[in-house]
């Protein structure tokens, strides 16, 4: 059971694709996080709404949401600090990233001592065409400048698939992230002083 006003995205918008990232391996850590013990997208009711608004603007162009994230609980966010400690764990180091140090993730804003994402109301997501994805110029959570979503390193066509993710986006009612170019927050976030700590199950 979920808490009240949160929702499972899936229930919500049926067409919706997914992959939890911190409910596998195939994210920075390279484990799952503490408090995913499912592979399922959880977010407020409030921002469910608000992407269903943005995925029907998405689809006049031909293009569809696939999320990576939404709510996360505290405890994933303290699982993540408590991994940026660990200098012994290096093992997604040259997928993710390869030129910073781990420790340096907090200072430069890639992660979060108390993350948005914990007020259900901030999702992480790319767009797909004709069942592909949609190249935007880097990978889901690769620690560089070149995951901003102005980064000078990507093509013409990267960016613009870039500025039609964030544009739709923001007209939805979402704010955006310079640094990270799949990340979105909805900007009348219902529980904007609450960090949650219910596990995804």
């Amino acid at each position: 059971m979920l808490p009240n006003g949160f929702v499972f995205l899936d229930d919500i918008m049926t067409e919706i694709e997914w992959d939890a990232k911190y409910a596998g391996c195939d994210n920075f850590m390279g484990r799952p996080a503490d408090g995913y013990r499912a592979n399922r997208i959880v977010c407020t009711c409030e921002m469910a709404f608000a992407l269903q608004i943005a995925q029907a603007e998405f689809q006049k162009k031909g293009y569809s949401v696939f999320a990576f994230d939404a709510y996360r609980p505290a405890r994933a966010v303290r699982d993540f600090v408590k991994w940026v400690y660990d200098d012994t764990d290096q093992k997604r180091k040259n997928i993710h990233y390869p030129n910073i140090d781990k420790r340096s993730m907090l200072t430069d804003g890639y992660i979060a001592e108390k993350s948005g994402h914990s007020r259900g109301s901030t999702i992480d997501l790319t767009l797909k065409k004709d069942g592909k994805f949609v190249d935007m110029g880097g990978i889901f959570d690769y620690m560089d400048e070149l995951s901003h979503t102005l980064s000078e390193k990507i093509t013409p066509e990267q960016r613009k698939n870039r500025l039609i993710l964030r544009d739709i986006m923001l007209n939805a009612g979402f704010t955006d992230y310079h640094a990270e170019w799949w990340h979105f927050r909805l900007k009348n976030e219902p529980y904007p002083d609450t960090y949650f700590d219910f596990p995804i199950e």
